[in-house]
C-alpha cells in the first residue's frame, strides 16, 4: 500500500507529471492493473497503466470501468485537462519513459512499497508483529541484522523493563547486550534458524526471550524476539519459526524499495544542489518544507575501507537515527551531501553528531555545513565542499566546520588555493623578501608579517617576534635597501596582508 501523493511524488523523478486529482492526495493505493477482461468483466484494481490507450479519454474510460483511483497514461496534454470532471487522478507519462521501466516502479511502490528503510510512513511489519504476538501470546520485537528496533508488538503482556528500554533506545541498552553476547546469542544467530530461549535475569529486568533468526538463504536479515519465562513448545515455537519466514519477505520487499527510493532521491538532491530552475517542485517532490536549509557535506574514513564506510554513512543517512528523518541525501563521488531544512546551524551539527554516533566507532567523519540559502543551493554545496576540506585538516572527533563561523578560514583558503595555482606573484615585495630570507638567513618576511599584523604597532610586533623594537626598526629599513616596500600606501599595505595570508606557511617568529 502507499499513498496517492507518495505515489506522485516518486513517479516526478521518472519524466510522469500530475496533470488532474479529483481524489484526496492521502488516498490508500493497493493494487495495480493493467486494462484487460478476465472472465468478461475488467480486471479492477486502484491504478491502471493504460498502456494501449489513444486519448486521454479512452484512458479514463478504463480506469472507471476498473474502479481505478488514478490513471497513467501517454497522451497529449489538451486531452488530460478535458479529463478532469473524470474523478480520476490522471498522471502524464513522458514519452521517453517505457512502459516496462514504469510498471516496476510502480509495482514496486504499491505492492512492495508498504515501508522501507528510508523511514518514509507506517509499516506493516508492526501489523506483522501484532499478529504474531496473538499467536505466540508474548510481546514481541523485530530487529535488524545490527540488532536495532525495526518493529514491535502492541500487547503488553508478559512485557518487562529491558523491553521497554530496548523499545525507547531503538535497541538493546549495551548491558543487556553483553549478556546476549555471554550467553552466545550473537553466535546461534549467525549459525542457526532454530529459536533460541534465553534464561531471565532479574538484575537486569529480563523476564526472559525465545529469538528466532530471519534470514534469506544463508543471509542474515535480523531476529524476532518474543517475552517468554519458559521455552516455547509445539504450536507456539511453529508460530515463531513460520513468522521469521514471513518477517524475512517483509525485509526483502523493503530492500528492494529502499534502494529504489534511495536511487530516486539521490538524483533529486544532486539536481537541487546543481541549481534546477524548478528547486521548489524539486523541494516539495522530497517532502522538504519550503525555507532556508543547510547543505552538509560529509567523508567518513576507515584505513584501507573508505567506500565501504562511506556507503554506510549513506545507509545511516538516509535510514534515520531516530524514529524520523529530516534531511534528504545524495552520495556522489566520495562525499555524503544532505540537505537539511533549518536556518541556524545547530540542527545541522547535532545531524552530523548523531550520524557520526550511528556508525561504528572505528570510521573517521569529517563534515562541513554551508551557510543558510534559499536558491542558492549550487553555492551552498560549494561552501559545505570548502568546510569539509578545512574540517579535515583538523584534529578527528572535533565538531563539524560551519561555513558562518568559519568564513574567514574559506576566504584564506581560497587564497592559498590560487597561489598553489602559480597566481601567487613571482616578483614584488613579499617575492623578494622571501628570496632574500633563502639566501641570508634573515627574518625579513616574518617580520613584515608581524608588523602588518600589528598595524604598524612596534611594541606589539616586537612581543610577537620576541625581539626588541629597535631590532624590528632595523629590518624595516633594512628591508626597504631590498626591495621598495612603500609602507606609508595602505593600498599596498593591504596585497601585502592578501599574498603573506595566502601562504602556507604559519604566522612565524
Amino acid at each position: 500500500m502507499v499513498r496517492l501523493d507518495r505515489m506522485v511524488n516518486v513517479l516526478g523523478g521518472y519524466g510522469v507529471r500530475l496533470s488532474v486529482c479529483p481524489p484526496a492526495r492521502t488516498t490508500e493505493l493497493r493494487s495495480v492493473v493493467l486494462p484487460e477482461t478476465v472472465g468478461g468483466r475488467p480486471a479492477s484494481g486502484d491504478v491502471l497503466l493504460a498502456v494501449g490507450a489513444r486519448t486521454a479519454e479512452e484512458a479514463v474510460g478504463w480506469a472507471e470501468a476498473a474502479r481505478a483511483t488514478a490513471v497513467l497514461v501517454r497522451a497529449d496534454a489538451d486531452g488530460r485537462e478535458s479529463a478532469a470532471g473524470a474523478g480520476v487522478a490522471v498522471l502524464a507519462v513522458d514519452a521517453s519513459v517505457s512502459w516496462s521501466e514504469l510498471a516496476g516502479v510502480v509495482y514496486g511502490l504499491v505492492l512492495e512499497g508498504r515501508e522501507t528503510e528510508s523511514g518514509r510512513g507506517p509499516t506493516d511489519l508492526f501489523a506483522l508483529a501484532d499478529s504474531l504476538a496473538d499467536a505466540i501470546g508474548g510481546a514481541v520485537t523485530i530487529e535488524d541484522r545490527l540488532a536495532r528496533v525495526l518493529a514491535y508488538s502492541s500487547l503488553q503482556q508478559h512485557a518487562d523493563p529491558a523491553r521497554v528500554e530496548t523499545i525507547l533506545g531503538r535497541q538493546a541498552p549495551e548491558r543487556l547486550r553483553a549478556l546476549f553476547d555471554a550467553r552466545g546469542v550473537s553466535e546461534h544467530l549467525a549459525a542457526s534458524d532454530e529459536p533460541l530461549f534465553v534464561a531471565p535475569d532479574t538484575g537486569l529486568g529480563l523476564t526472559g526471550r525465545m529469538v528466532v533468526a530471519v534470514r534469506a538463504g544463508r543471509e542474515l536479515l535480523g531476529s524476532v524476539w518474543v517475552t517468554s519465562s519458559r521455552p516455547l513448545e509445539g504450536a507456539h515455537r511453529r508460530a515463531l519459526v513460520d513468522g521469521a519466514r514471513t518477517v524475512a519477505l517483509h525485509l526483502l520487499r523493503s530492500r528492494a524499495s529502499a534502494d529504489l527510493e534511495r536511487q530516486v532521491e539521490s538524483d533529486l538532491v544532486l539536481r537541487l544542489m546543481e541549481g534546477t530552475a524548478d528547486a521548489a517542485t524539486v523541494m516539495s517532490r522530497l517532502g522538504l518544507p519550503p525555507g532556508p536549509v543547510r547543505v552538509i557535506a560529509v567523508r567518513a574514513d576507515v584505513p584501507a575501507e573508505r567506500h565501504a564506510s562511506l556507503l554506510l554513512a549513506f545507509e545511516r543517512a538516509t535510514t534515520g537515527f531516530g524514529w524520523s528523518r529530516p534531511g534528504r541525501s545524495a552520495l556522489e563521488g566520495t562525499t555524503l551531501y544532505t540537505v537539511l531544512p533549518g536556518e541556524t546551524a545547530t540542527a545541522a551539527v547535532r545531524w552530523v553528531a548523531a550520524l557520526r554516533g550511528a556508525l561504528p566507532g572505528q570510521v573517521t567523519v569529517s563534515a562541513g555545513v554551508s551557510a543558510a540559502a534559499t536558491a542558492e543551493l549550487p553555492a551552498a554545496r560549494q561552501e559545505a565542499d570548502e568546510c569539509l576540506a578545512l574540517h579535515e585538516r583538523r584534529p578527528p572527533g572535533t565538531d563539524a566546520v560551519v561555513y558562518d563561523e568559519s568564513w574567514h578560514d574559506i576566504l584564506l583558503q581560497r587564497l592559498r588555493a590560487a597561489a598553489r595555482t602559480g597566481r601567487d606573484p613571482a616578483r614584488g615585495p613579499i617575492a623578494e623578501l622571501r628570496r632574500h630570507d633563502r639566501e641570508h638567513a634573515t627574518r625579513f618576511v616574518a617580520t613584515l608579517q608581524a608588523w602588518l599584523a600589528a598595524q604598524g604597532d612596534l611594541a606589539a610586533a616586537s612581543r610577537h617576534l620576541g625581539v626588541h623594537q629597535n631590532t624590528v626598526r632595523n629590518r624595516l629599513r633594512k628591508m626597504a635597501t631590498v626591495t621598495p616596500l612603500d609602507l606609508g600606501d595602505e593600498r599596498k599595505r593591504l596585497a601585502m596582508m592578501i599574498e603573506l595570508a595566502a601562504d602556507d606557511e604559519p604566522f612565524a617568529r
